[in-house]
C-alpha cells in the first residue's frame, strides 16, 4: 500500500497512537527515557518525510517500528557504543517457548538491566516479550534473520535472567555543589512562583522545548510556557535524577504527589539557555528511573 493514499491524517492519528509503545521500545534501546523520546522524535521526523516523498509500505504499524529501529541503531552509533556481533549458528531449530514468565521479567527489567545486552539481543528481546510482535514481525523490523533473532532472544532472555538474580548496589547518583545551587534556586523561584525572577534567569536565545507539544525560542515566546504554568495549579517541583542526569521532578500534590513529569535544564555560566519539559508525555516518566535529590 502506498502511504500517499493511507492517508496524512491517518498515518498522524497512528503515530500518535503508537507513540507510547514506539518510546517503550526505543527507551529500552538506547538505556534512557530522556533518549527514546529523542529517537521517537527522529523516527516520526523520518516517517513525515517518508510519507512526503510517497513512500511505498505494505504494513504501516510495522514500518513505523523499523523506522524506530534503525533510529535506535543510528543513536547507539553516535554515542559510539561497542556493538557485539553474535555469531549465526545455526539456530532455526530451537522452539519459541516465549512463556508469560519471560514476558514479565522483560517487562518488569530496568533500562540499566537492558544496556547488559547486546543491541541484537535487546530489540529482540523487547519488541518479543515487551511489545508482544511474533519472531516474523521482529524479523521484519530488525531486518534479521530467523535465526539470528532467535539466537539473540535466547540469549537476552538468559542475561535477563542473570540479571534479575543479582544484588549489585547501584550507586546513587549526585549533584556537583554549583549545579545543585543553581537548580535549587531555580526551583524555588518557581514554587515562588515568581516567574519574574525566573524570566531573569533566562537567557535571551533560550529555547524551550514543551515534548510532543510546542518549541519556543527566545525570552518573549518563553513567557508563554511561564504563563502556563502560572494559571495551573496541579504541580510542585522538586529537585531529583532522571536516568542518573540531574532533573527537576514535576509533583502532583493534588494526587499524593506522584511525579507527572520532569524538566532538563541546560545552563550557560548563570543564565538558562534550555529548558526540556516533559510534562505532558507521560509514557516518559513511567519509562523513567526517577530518584529525587537526598539532603
Amino acid at each position: 500500500m502506498s502511504l500517499a493514499g493511507f492517508g496524512r491524517a491517518e498515518l498522524e492519528a497512528m503515530l500518535v497512537g503508537l507513540r507510547p509503545k514506539l518510546h517503550r521500545y526505543a527507551a529500552r534501546m538506547a538505556g534512557s527515557s530522556i533518549d527514546g523520546e529523542d529517537i521517537v522524535q527522529e523516527a516520526v521526523v523520518k516517517a513525515l518525510a517518508a510519507y512526503d516523498g510517497g513512500a511505498l509500505v505494505e504494513r504501516p504499524e510495522q514500518w513505523l517500528f523499523r523506522i524506530a529501529h534503525n533510529a535506535a541503531q543510528d543513536h547507539l552509533r553516535r554515542r559510539q557504543r561497542d556493538r557485539s556481533r553474535i555469531t549465526e549458528a545455526d539456530m532455526t531449530t530451537i522452539e519459541d517457548h516465549s512463556a508469560n514468565a519471560e514476558a514479565r521479567l522483560a517487562a518488569a527489567a530496568s533500562l540499566r538491566a537492558f544496556m547488559q545486552l547486546t543491541p541484537a539481543q535487546r530489540s529482540a528481546v523487547v519488541l518479543t516479550d515487551v511489545l508482544g510482535l511474533s519472531l516474523s514481525e521482529t524479523c521484519d523490523v530488525t531486518g534479521a534473520t530467523l535465526a539470528a533473532t532467535k539466537a539473540a532472544l535466547h540469549r537476552g532472555r538468559a542475561e535477563l535472567k542473570a540479571l534479575a538474580g543479582r544484588t549489585d548496589d547501584v550507586a546513587m547518583p549526585k549533584l556537583d555543589p554549583e549545579g545543585e545551587r543553581r537548580l535549587r534556586h531555580y526551583v524555588d523561584l518557581f514554587n515562588a512562583r515568581d516567574f519574574d525572577g525566573v524570566r531573569r534567569l533566562i537567557a535571551e536565545d533560550v529555547q524551550v522545548d514543551v515534548v510532543n507539544r510546542a518549541r519556543l525560542n527566545g525570552k518573549k515566546e518563553a513567557s508563554t510556557y511561564f504563563g502556563n504554568y502560572d494559571r495551573l495549579g496541579d504541580w510542585a517541583l522538586s529537585l531529583g535524577f532522571v536516568d542518573g542526569r540531574p532533573a527537576i521532578l514535576i509533583r502532583n500534590p493534588r494526587a499524593d504527589d506522584a511525579v507527572r513529569g520532569f524538566v532538563l535544564i541546560d545552563w550557560r555560566g548563570e543564565e538558562v539557555v534550555r529548558i526540556r519539559d516533559f510534562r505532558h508525555v507521560p509514557y516518559c516518566v513511567v519509562e523513567a528511573d526517577i530518584c529525587f535529590l537526598t539532603d
